[in-house]
This record gives C-alpha cells, sequence and structure tokens, in this order.
C-alpha cells in the first residue's frame, strides 16, 4: 500500500422494498434469523431509493459516517457486523489509473468514511433501512473488491436489517429463512425481475411521515414472546401462502396476488394487536384507506387493487394495471384531498404523468372529483394523507460511476 495521501470512493443507489409476505419475528436476534420466510417487491430507485458513498484512505483515522448529512456513530452492533463481515471478504485493490494499491491485508488497518443520503422520509414505515444496510454492504463490497454474488452479500446487509436482504434485487424477491444456525442459509433470491409484471403500478399514501411508537425491533420482540397468532402465522400459515404467492407472481395472477397480500398485511397488523402489550401500527386514516379499497375490489368483478402496510400507516397500493392506477388515483384525491393551501406538485410526487391520466391538472380538478360509487356517502378528508408518492417496481443496486453524484469530496473524503 503505498503511503501518499489518496482517496478511493464507490458510490452505489438500492432501492427500498414493500413486503407483501411479511417478515415478522426473529427466531436470533443477533444474526438476525428469521421464523418465516417473506417475499417483497422493489420500488423504483428513481422515487424511493438510498445513495451511499463509501470511501478509504490511510489519512482517515477512525470509521464515520454521516445519514442525510448529519453525523451519525458506526459503533452500533448491526454496522459492526456489516464491516466486519466485508473487511474479512476484502480483496487485493488496484487502481492504476489514481495509482492506488491495497493488499488484501491492509484492509483490516484501514478506516472508511460513509454518506448516505435516502429520498425518502428515514424511519416512517418506508424501509429506510432496508436500503440504507443494503446500500452500505453493497457498496463496500464493491469499494473492498469482494467477490460474493448479491445473494451471498444479502446474507451480511440481513445483519443489518433483516429486510435489506430483499433490497439486493429488482423486481420479486424471497427472503428465504433458512435452517442452519449460523444464518448461512438465510438470503434473498430474485423471483422474477421488474420486467415480468411491469404494467403493476404503485401508489404510496405517505399518511405520516414521524417516527414511530414502537420500533420494529421490539415490537418483533414482544410478538414473539407473547402472541400465540405468530406462532400459529409461521408455522401454519406462512409456508402454504408463500407457495401460492409465488405462483400468482409467476403467472400475473392478480387476483390471487391481491387477495394473499391484504390477507398477509392484515394478519401481520392482527399478529401486533395480539403481541403483549398491544401494538398500533395503522390508524384511522389507515383503516379508510383499506375500507375504500375493499369497496371497490368488491364492486368490481376481480380485485383491482391490493394493499399492504408495514410497521406503520403508511398505505403501499399495487393497482393492477395503469387503468386501475388512474382510478385508484381519482378514488383517493377525492376522498383525500390536501390542505386548501397545498401545492398539487408536492401532493402527489414520483410519477406524475398518472396525475395527467386521470384529467388532474391543479387543484380546481381535486375539487371536481365525483364521489366513488361504491362509497355510499363518502367524506372527505383534508390534510389526512401527508402526500402520494406514485411508482412502480423497479430495478436492483447499481454503481454510479459519475463522480459529481458522490456524497464525499474526492480529496478529502469528507461531505461535500
Amino acid at each position: 500500500m503505498e503511503e501518499k495521501t489518496w482517496v478511493r470512493m464507490v458510490t452505489a443507489q438500492t432501492p427500498t422494498n414493500i413486503a407483501v409476505i411479511k417478515y415478522w419475528g426473529k427466531r436470533d436476534e443477533t444474526l438476525i434469523l428469521p421464523v418465516n420466510d417473506s417475499i417483497s417487491v422493489t420500488l423504483d430507485p428513481a422515487h424511493l431509493c438510498t445513495t451511499t458513498t463509501v470511501a478509504v484512505s490511510p489519512s482517515f483515522d477512525q470509521d464515520r459516517m454521516w445519514l442525510n448529512g448529519k453525523e451519525f456513530s458506526l459503533s452500533g452492533g448491526r454496522y459492526q457486523n456489516c464491516l466486519r463481515e466485508i473487511r474479512a471478504r476484502a480483496c487485493d485493490v488496484q487502481d492504476e489509473e489514481k495509482g492506488i494499491k491495497i493488499a488484501k491485508k491492509d484492509w483490516e488497518k484501514l478506516n472508511v468514511h460513509v454518506a448516505s443520503y435516502n429520498n425518502f422520509p428515514t424511519a416512517a414505515g418506508l424501509a429506510s433501512s432496508a436500503a440504507g444496510f443494503a446500500c452500505l454492504v453493497f457498496a463496500l463490497a464493491k469499494l473492498m473488491n469482494a467477490k460474493e454474488d448479491n445473494s451471498e452479500l444479502s446474507a451480511i446487509a440481513r445483519q443489518g436489517s433483516g429486510s435489506a436482504c430483499r433490497s439486493l434485487f429488482g423486481g420479486f424477491v424471497k427472503w428465504n429463512m433458512g435452517k442452519a444456525e449460523d444464518g448461512s442459509d438465510s438470503l434473498a433470491v430474485q423471483l422474477v425481475d421488474e420486467k415480468h409484471w411491469d404494467e403493476l403500478v404503485i401508489i404510496i399514501a405517505v399518511v405520516s411521515s414521524r417516527q414511530k411508537e414502537t420500533s420494529s425491533t421490539t415490537g418483533m420482540r414482544d410478538s414473539v414472546e407473547t402472541s400465540l397468532l405468530l406462532e400459529h402465522r409461521a408455522k401454519e400459515v406462512v409456508p402454504k401462502r408463500t407457495k401460492q404467492m409465488e405462483e400468482a407472481i409467476k403467472n400475473r395472477d392478480f387476483g390471487s396476488f391481491a387477495q394473499l397480500a391484504c390477507a398477509d398485511s392484515n394478519q401481520f397488523h392482527a399478529v401486533c394487536l395480539d403481541t403483549c402489550p398491544p401494538i398500533f401500527y395503522m390508524n384511522d386514516t389507515s383503516h379508510r384507506i383499506i375500507s375504500c379499497v375493499e369497496k371497490w375490489n368488491r364492486s368490481e368483478e376481480s380485485p383491482q387493487v391490493a394493499y399492504t402496510f408495514d410497521a406503520g400507516p403508511n398505505a403501499v397500493l399495487i393497482a393492477h394495471n395503469r387503468k386501475a392506477a388512474t382510478q385508484l388515483l381519482q378514488k383517493l384525491l377525492f376522498c383525500f384531498p390536501p390542505n386548501s393551501d397545498a401545492d398539487l406538485d408536492s401532493y402527489v410526487i414520483g410519477d406524475k404523468s398518472i396525475l395527467k391520466d386521470a384529467g388532474i391538472e391543479d387543484m380546481k380538478d381535486v375539487e371536481a372529483l365525483s364521489p366513488p360509487p361504491e362509497i355510499k356517502n363518502a367524506e372527505r378528508s383534508k390534510g389526512e394523507v401527508s402526500y402520494f408518492i406514485c411508482t412502480k417496481p423497479g430495478r436492483g443496486p447499481v454503481l454510479l460511476a459519475d463522480e459529481s453524484q458522490a456524497l464525499l469530496h474526492p480529496e478529502t473524503g469528507l461531505p461535500k
């Protein structure tokens, strides 16, 4: 390793994911091994992703991290596990252009700087820790020239945040719970890529971007210790449901997909209520969104929209196709219009072309919407939803070669 001061940097972008068969409960807290398999859909990183730059230099005197511009301690066990596991797999690095040579044995002595940015609210039930740890592990693996594939890397990301293992692939992803005590077979595999079912459209209703009262970690621990329903779910329900969900995805069978996703989301929240003390992640607005979707689905010949809620009140609504998504957005904007002083441009974000399809150009169009015919005496609840994100299934992690997208300065390795 040359002694002159240099900085080697890598920047990656990783999507977030939303489970359609939920992970809730660990059989091993340290290794983060789940009590059941889970399946998720990866969201388009153009609308929801984490960007992470990792840098190494002999001039860094300690490992440091910045999250959304604020310095953050890397001393937590989960960060340390990920760093240790990747350092153990580091290989020789030779960057001829910059004249950098790092031998495998030198990685133990070198410190890293990490800067990470989420383009969506952190810890608001939008799986920010999943995208964050997946991005950290993916970027470090590239920085240190680790030879593991994404499935093997997912077993390391899992030790940061369980659902992070599913963010190492695009499309639909399965996290196999595994059987081995050391967790070596508890990893993610891609079921299908994002092009397989590309007519799906996803609308997220961000009901609250506040941090939640009961963290997922605490909630899961309490559920494992006290909920009999969780035991039944893990043993009897999820194994069958996972097989059915894999079939529905493979065959693009939306009717079965919607029925399974909604039932699994509701059972996960039932487990939370069955926990002592009970956990309430959904609120009245969440329940009203479910009611709107259920009434619409029942009024049609087959389901048009699936809903799923993670550990928070935000609704993730998966529409069968573009036409269904357009109708869904009209219904949502009727029932949950923005506050009078809001700007439509910041109320519906992401893929705004769906607004155009819905014939909505400004607030006057929102005010003129007709009530959904399937909802008797439909009321309008202003301001109950913070904003909507329109997106779709998306790709897995990528490296960003353009240095202007790096979050650290190429000469100092400090935040730009």
